[in-house]
């Protein structure tokens, strides 16, 4: 039977580490709050594909020395290829790029509840393409979700009639599409690197792609930016992409897989707080009410899908 005294070393490090996850964890959703609001502050000054270019480039920047430094960085393999183009392609250039264009015409806070229906999406793609199961707790869990969508856009709220608003709320819903697209694809794939080993590889194709597109749909990249812009992009680049994703690497590896995707659902309610209170946007009861509901049906669809 081991002494007392033995087992006190050891509940030390059990509970430092299950603090350090905590915090971890809340620097994730901090991180990732924030980003959405300072991307809406990065598209007053700089265009969307310059804005995403940077800021992709920058998380290159940090991540290849990062990596390289804890002898990280790997080649990819062949048989990871698939997953870096897929990943690059649908999440860093196609739903990031879509997601900042409709930041200029969609405020902060309904860009995020649209852009976190993301979930509702993977579960019936995830039926059609790799042939899984959907539950009745998961069907469930989207047509709650629907609903949530519904209120958002209820004729007594929405602007039908604006084409800049429906152009707007349009490249965020495909954006979220987008997005889907890389998560299914992401489940199916077999890992030979980690995750995080791959990243650096995938910020690195899409800048070259977000470069090239924002040459030819954008023209030159700016020659000026403001110290906001500057500083909201930084932060984009190091804080919210690079080092979120390695935190959020290093808490999937400490929790339940049913726990982290639960937990990144306080993302949107913090970033509709962040929001209201940096950009003046305000509370809409109706937001508020149609983001509960969005929320409620994917925490269901992610227990239905545990």
């Amino acid at each position: 039977m081991p002494a007392p005294t033995a087992a006190l070393p050891a509940q030390k490090r059990d509970s430092a580490s299950a603090v350090s996850t905590i915090g971890l964890f809340a620097f994730v959703v901090l991180a990732w709050s924030l980003n959405w609001v300072v991307m809406k502050l990065a598209v007053r000054e700089v265009t969307p594909l310059w804005a995403v270019a940077i800021r992709t480039a920058l998380a290159a920047l940090v991540l290849f020395p990062s990596l390289f430094a804890a002898r990280q960085l790997v080649l990819p393999s062949r048989a990871d290829l698939p997953v870096i183009l897929v990943i690059a392609l649908f999440h860093m250039v196609a739903f990031a790029s879509l997601m900042t264009a409709g930041l200029v015409f969609v405020p902060a806070s309904r860009a995020i509840v649209l852009g976190y229906t993301t979930p509702l999406w993977v579960a019936p793609a995830a039926f059609f393409f790799l042939g899984e199961r959907v539950s009745a707790r998961q069907v469930a869990g989207i047509a709650v979700g629907i609903a949530g969508l519904l209120v958002l856009f209820e004729p007594g709220s929405f602007a039908w009639g604006d084409a800049a608003v429906l152009f707007g709320n349009g490249l965020v819903i495909v954006a979220a599409l987008c997005w889907s697209v890389s998560i299914v694809y992401t489940r199916a794939h077999r890992w030979e690197a980690t995750p995080l080993q791959l990243m650096p590889w995938q910020c690195l194709l899409a800048t070259i792609v977000l470069v090239i597109l924002a040459l030819t749909v954008e023209g030159a990249p700016p020659t000026r930016i403001g110290t906001p812009a500057l500083l909201a992009l930084t932060y984009n680049g190091v804080i919210g992409t690079a080092l979120g994703f390695w935190a959020m690497t290093v808490v999937n590896r400490r929790v339940p897989a049913t726990t982290a995707p639960l937990g990144v659902l306080a993302t949107p309610v913090v970033a509709i707080g962040l929001s209201a209170v940096i950009l003046a946007e305000g509370l809409d009861p109706r937001l508020v009410v149609a983001a509960l509901t969005i929320l409620v049906g994917i925490a269901l669809g992610a227990k239905g899908r545990g």
